[in-house]
This record gives C-alpha cells, sequence and structure tokens, in this order.
C-alpha cells in the first residue's frame, strides 16, 4: 500500500512521528510512506488552499518534503508534483490537541484529509485529545500511538468507503487519558461545545504596538451524548464519517416550498 502523510502541527511535530509508525505498520514491507508536511505549523487553517500566491517546496530526505503551505495544499503537491503514482490511502495528524466538535470547522488536520476526499481517495485524520491526564505526560500522545494502527486497520476493513461526488472521510479523535484507560471505540456524530468557541483578546507589545490574538473556549465540555467530544471524554475513540457537502438537506423540501 502507499500511503501519504500530512498534518498541521509542520513537520517537525511530534504526532507526525507517530503517524510515520501507524502509516508504516499499515503499509507493510512492501508499502510506501510519502511524507508532505507543512513547513511550519498551520493550526486552524481548514481546509485553505494557497490559490493567491506560490508554494515552495523542499526535499528533507527520501519520500519526505516540507511545503511552506497549508495541509491542503501538502496533499495537492503530493499528488500533481510529489508522487509518481496516487496514494492508495492520505492520512492527516496526529493532531496535538482534539479536532472533535465546533473544532472540525478550524482544523487543518481535517482540511488535510478533506482535500484527499475531494480528490477522490480514501482518507482519515486521526487527533490525540488532550487534557488533565495525559497532557503533561511523558508521552501524551499514547493512547494515538498504541492504538492507532487498530483504529486504522478497522475503518480500512470494515468502514464503508464510497466513490459519491462528495465522498466519505473519516475523522478520528483519540481520548485524553493513558493508552490502557482506553475503552474502545465508538462511531459518533459531531458535537458542539457550549461556550467553546473562538474570540478575540487585544494585548499591547514591548513597542507599544497593538495585536489581537484568537482565544478558544474550555476543551473538557461534554457535548451531547453519541457525539466525539462525550465519547472522547469518556476514554473512547471516537470515529466520525463525514463529507464535504454543507447542504442542509433536511431543510431542502420545505424551503422549495417556501420560496419557489
Amino acid at each position: 500500500m502507499r500511503i501519504l502523510i500530512t498534518n498541521d502541527d509542520g513537520i517537525t511535530a511530534p504526532g507526525l512521528d507517530v503517524l510515520q509508525r501507524i502509516a508504516a505498520s499499515i503499509a507493510g514491507d512492501r508499502g510506501e510512506v510519502w511524507t508532505v508536511a507543512p513547513a511550519f505549523e498551520q493550526s486552524g487553517v481548514g481546509h485553505c488552499i494557497s490559490y493567491a500566491r506560490p508554494t515552495m517546496v523542499q526535499k528533507m530526505e527520501e519520500r519526505r518534503f516540507a511545503v511552506e503551505g497549508s495541509p491542503a495544499d501538502c496533499v495537492l503537491a503530493g499528488l500533481y508534483d510529489l508522487m509518481p503514482e496516487r496514494p492508495d490511502l492520505v492520512l492527516s495528524g496526529v493532531n496535538r490537541g482534539n479536532n472533535a466538535g465546533e473544532n472540525v470547522l478550524y482544523s487543518g488536520t481535517v482540511g488535510g484529509a478533506m482535500e484527499a476526499a475531494l480528490q477522490g481517495l480514501p482518507a482519515v485524520a486521526l487527533s490525540q485529545y488532550y487534557g488533565p491526564r495525559n497532557a503533561r505526560a511523558e508521552d501524551p500522545f499514547e493512547s494515538a500511538r498504541l492504538h492507532g494502527v487498530q483504529t486504522v486497520r478497522r475503518l480500512l476493513d470494515r468502514a464503508a468507503w464510497d466513490s459519491a461526488d462528495y465522498r466519505l472521510f473519516y475523522n478520528v479523535n483519540f481520548p485524553p487519558c493513558s493508552a490502557a484507560e482506553v475503552k474502545g471505540l465508538k462511531v459518533t456524530a459531531q458535537g458542539w461545545r457550549q461556550d467553546a468557541g473562538h474570540g478575540m483578546a487585544p494585548h499591547v507589545s514591548p513597542s507599544g504596538r497593538r495585536f489581537l490574538y484568537v482565544t478558544g473556549g474550555p476543551q473538557q465540555t461534554p457535548t451531547a451524548p453519541g457525539t466525539d467530544v462525550a465519547a472522547n471524554l469518556d476514554d473512547y475513540v471516537s470515529v466520525t464519517p463525514m463529507r464535504c457537502d454543507l447542504t442542509a438537506h433536511d431543510l431542502v423540501a420545505s424551503l422549495k416550498d417556501r420560496l419557489e
């Protein structure tokens, strides 16, 4: 199997090393793992592409490249320039912090998987939830490191994979606990954390210039039962099937009656 991996934390991020090991195990001895990742951190860029400026690529070593762009740029660079053949699978992550709930909408990690899906490829985004029990641990990625291979293999073997225009991809979050405490896997919907949205806070630099910094909300607030954050905080790996289609299909018929 030929696998392309990327992330949004950057090519030197520890989570990318975790993903490299996961991908190598999935690819097998006769497979290939290609790394195309941002040269610098790209957290929060979502599905951004560098449409208005060129993208520089640097070869770090064999099958390993740093791209001055977003995770979606990295996927495009891999597919259309760097790889001699299209990959069989694209993995994005392992992100430092959760990409569950409303975080999905901002996530560059999810954006990388989303671009792969739009390009007609099977894709999985993987993120490691941080919390009081693992944030200061010697290996905060332990649950992803030890449960990642099994989770991806289970998805490849048992999950639905289609060829629809907006094809399926999967968003995986590993819980904020030790690997031994992980209770299992749950298929979930995307949740919504109350009072956890982003804001802006002003700060004045030593030179007197005023800057605005994006702020976040509490990440340990549970979401509704059956959703990703709730499962993660209950020590389960969450798997959420996703599509890029943003249509509110439940409203189309009634809206036609009112507007047409």
